[in-house]
């Protein structure tokens, strides 16, 4: 994981804030897209899950994995760009950026609610 932004972190920190949230009888939510042209849409997605629990995680595509999924020509935007402007967001948490084709392993190492 490549860390970016003022709350973007590497999936070892996030490990190391699910347990300790955890430990404090939070919920862990989680939720992921590339996010590559920012709209009502994510903002409206992003508030809902944190709705469902305390702490919001976001993953993000990385670049390849953008391209691969949307075509050539995109991301419109770099990872450590759109990843900045989901950390700005209010409901969100912590931002990571994940390069694998699903973010099955993601979820898997990470273990949200």
């Amino acid at each position: 994981m490549t860390q970016t932004g003022a709350r973007s972190v590497g999936r070892l920190r996030l490990q190391e804030a699910i347990a300790t949230a955890k430990n404090e009888g939070q919920r862990i939510v989680f939720a992921n897209g590339c996010f590559d042209v920012l709209h009502v849409g994510h903002v409206r997605y992003l508030e809902a899950a944190k709705a469902l629990g305390d702490l919001l995680i976001v993953a993000i595509n990385s670049d390849d994995q953008a391209r691969r999924l949307k075509g050539e020509g995109r991301p419109l935007m770099p990872q450590d760009q759109r990843a900045e402007i989901v950390s700005a967001l209010d409901a969100v948490d912590f931002v990571t950026i994940f390069d694998e084709p699903t973010v099955a392993e993601l979820l898997l190492a990470l273990k949200p609610d």
